[in-house]
């Protein structure tokens, strides 16, 4: 059982840590992209809200969806904290509850993960709004 413990927090960890790889990614590269984009080169508005929102949605998927992965993994280890308790006939009040906080730090990471990624997010996203101002004030 200690196995499957081992195997839920790295699991669970991993692809946290996946998914806070891919948002920072793509968030220090649109970051870059909106200081060097030239707004005014694109000749449709629908062109440049493509290329301008490109990649904002992986990153808003990642941060609506990472606390749902860390309560999963929150869930599989009160499952395997209950496990033990059953088998075991009983354990020790600290026991129980020292497994249960452990478990609950598949949550607080998915939190960790998720807030972060949804300011990229926001702040991309007013990025885009004020380049497409400059865009069609450029048109006007």
């Amino acid at each position: 059982m200690e196995e499957l413990k081992i195997v839920v927090d790295y699991a669970t960890i991993g692809i946290l840590g996946l998914m806070s790889v891919i948002a920072i990614g793509y968030g220090i590269e649109r970051f870059f992209y909106y200081k060097s984009v030239d707004i005014k080169a694109y000749e449709t508005k629908n062109r440049a809200e493509a290329e301008l929102s490109k990649n904002l949605t992986t990153i808003s998927v990642i941060g609506s969806n990472a606390p749902y992965v860390g309560l999963l993994g929150t869930v599989a280890g009160i499952m395997v904290v209950f496990y033990e308790i059953g088998k075991s006939g009983g354990m020790e009040p600290s026991a129980v509850v020292i497994g249960l906080s452990l478990a609950l730090k598949a949550t607080a990471l998915g939190l960790l993960v998720a807030i972060p990624s949804l300011m990229i997010y926001s702040a991309c996203l007013r990025k885009v709004d004020l380049l497409m101002g400059v865009w069609e004030d450029a048109r006007a």
